[in-house]
């Protein structure tokens, strides 16, 4: 989609009147538009300190007590200071932006749950099927080879740092992890913050796009099912599996992705996530993270104006190998 027709898209949204916010003593009722579907839109934030999977220390422990919580969210701030200096200067360089850059997110998510993953119930990522593990070791063998930062060429480099996609679902990162939602007959768009990626999902019934053409955040096909609405997305590009920022842990294109959205009050979508891929994993998974209203406004992510780092990585290994194979003195 070019930039006028997303600016088009924009431009002929149909917005429903905003509710007053709720006096003391008066329950939160759904906003809705004009067709009578839930209003979503608006700016939300994923950010959170609850990982993915559930740490080996904490097995057996799906949620943490409410002191717990406030412990776990003190020592992960602590531990993520990147205002703090190492005395080893290429690791302090290394560590590249400061601690105002970051966005991590402050809290564990409600409920005090100690992973994303919700089902299985160990909060784990499902194990891989015998086809994964060997497609998962051809790719380790690949970087073996290659070395620990392969850089002949950028493609040897992961869809992220090629200002390619981040992939959808996108998990929170570091920084950027703001979305915008909005809604028009027949239509819902969601643009990513993070490498300005607008996924465009169709509500009005129509079916998926042939096997034969894939992409690389999906074909997303939506419906509601009373106050949620439910994305249905297929056709992804089999070489996301490269993308180091995977939302599903190395799937690849049999990936399968059914989300949920519902809003539960003013200032909270309910967000979760199944991930089935049955060349990948053993049996489907399940991720819930809470999306929060965020005041905004989304500034452009430029992805590095025309990528210039990735001439910087390139140069930087050609600079390697010369120093390794030039003569000691």
């Amino acid at each position: 989609m070019t930039a006028r027709s997303i600016t088009t898209f924009a431009a002929t949204v149909c917005l429903a009147a905003i509710l007053p916010a709720p006096v003391a003593g008066q329950t939160w009722s759904v906003p809705r538009l004009a067709d009578g579907h839930p209003d979503l839109q608006g700016i939300w934030n994923n950010n959170t300190l609850t990982p993915l999977q559930r740490p080996p220390e904490l097995a057996g422990k799906p949620y943490f007590t409410e002191q717990e919580a406030a412990e776990y969210e003190k020592r992960m701030m602590a531990a993520d200071n990147r205002d703090r200096r190492s005395a080893d200067a290429n690791q302090d360089l290394g560590k590249a932006y400061n601690d105002g850059w970051y966005d991590v997110g402050t809290k564990v998510v409600r409920g005090y749950r100690t992973s994303l993953i919700v089902d299985p119930p160990d909060g784990r990522i499902p194990p891989l099927t015998a086809e994964g593990r060997a497609k998962a070791a051809a790719l380790a063998d690949e970087r073996r080879r290659k070395g620990p930062e392969p850089a002949d060429s950028w493609e040897d480099r992961n869809l992220a740092e090629r200002c390619i996609t981040r992939g959808a679902p996108k998990l929170a990162g570091g920084y950027n992890n703001n979305f915008r939602i909005v809604q028009a007959p027949g239509y819902v768009a969601i643009l990513q913050e993070m490498i300005h990626e607008t996924r465009i999902i169709r509500v009005d019934g129509s079916a998926h796009l042939p096997q034969n053409i894939r992409t690389w955040m999906g074909d997303s096909r939506g419906h509601w099912e009373g106050d949620t609405l439910v994305v249905d997305t297929t056709n992804f590009d089999d070489r996301i599996r490269f993308n180091s920022f995977n939302c599903c842990g190395g799937a690849g294109g049999k990936l399968h992705i059914t989300e949920r959205f519902k809003r539960v009050d003013a200032e909270t979508i309910e967000y979760e996530y199944t991930v089935d891929d049955p060349e990948t994993f053993c049996r489907p998974w399940t991720v819930a993270v809470p999306w929060n209203r965020a005041a905004g406004p989304i500034y452009e992510y430029a992805c590095h104006e025309g990528n210039y780092a990735m001439e910087g990585i390139l140069r930087g290994a050609r600079a390697r190998e010369a120093a390794a194979s030039a003569p000691q003195k």
